[in-house]
């Protein structure tokens, strides 16, 4: 249940090979799970219970990893990985736009992704977080931003829903919390002193790696309708 399926920025400079080496690899895997993930949702009950209780001891064990020697850490991100499947469920499981919120998440967490990727890659320039993430770029965050305003609004078009200004800046205030998710996991990989949270995903490290950003932005867009109402943001 990957919000980073689709290649990701990465925690490192790039590997040797050139900038985009293993994005074959990583684009496979995407073929593979990306389609398993977007049928669950879009059937929802009960395939994507299934894959929350699927993913749930998984990130259970991931996170006790990343948090050895620290038991309050490891409290905390057993709560936070929580919090974030009930709110994929929750959301998922609205009578109103349930299919459409989750499908939006996660189109604009892709498109974050892609975006940061690229751009990043290509443009370079000055570090987002070196300490924690040396690959990450400001111009990787805002090629991330730029593509997930675009991908947001984009999705409310083809939905008939929400308003295109609205839903811009709501895809790109997503981009900023998912890479807030992604360097979140990245210092509690360095806290460890790993590279990935796991081997699971052949290209992609640990389920962690893969679902860092969209735990964060499902968290966010749960509360976010919590205080906004259960229609946020399509009105």
């Amino acid at each position: 249940m990957s919000g980073g399926m689709a290649a990701s920025a990465a925690d490192a400079p790039p590997p040797r090979g050139g900038r985009f080496a293993g994005l074959l690899v990583r684009a496979l895997s995407a073929v593979v799970l990306g389609p398993l993930l977007l049928a669950a949702v879009w059937y929802g009950y009960p395939w994507i219970d299934l894959i929350a209780a699927l993913a749930a001891p998984v990130m259970i064990f991931e996170w006790t990893r990343l948090t050895r020697g620290a038991p309050v850490l490891r409290v905390l991100a057993w709560a936070y990985g929580l919090a974030a499947l009930l709110a994929l469920l929750w959301l998922r499981h609205q009578p109103a736009f349930g299919r459409e919120t989750i499908l939006w998440v996660l189109i604009c967490i892709w498109a974050t992704d892609i975006g940061a990727y690229f751009v990043g890659r290509t443009a370079g320039g000055a570090k987002l977080a070196p300490r924690i993430s040396p690959g990450k770029t400001w111009s990787g965050l805002i090629g991330g931003m730029a593509w997930a305003a675009v991908a947001s609004a984009a999705t409310g078009y083809a939905f008939g829903l929400g308003e295109t200004v609205h839903l811009a800046i709501a895809g790109a205030a997503l981009a900023v919390v998912g890479q807030a998710g992604d360097l979140l996991e990245s210092a509690a990989k360095r806290r460890a002193g790993v590279k990935d949270s796991g081997r699971l995903i052949p290209g992609h490290g640990g389920l962690l790696d893969r679902i860092d950003g969209l735990m964060a932005v499902l968290v966010a867009v749960a509360v976010a309708r919590l205080v906004a109402g259960t229609s946020w943001p399509w009105t």
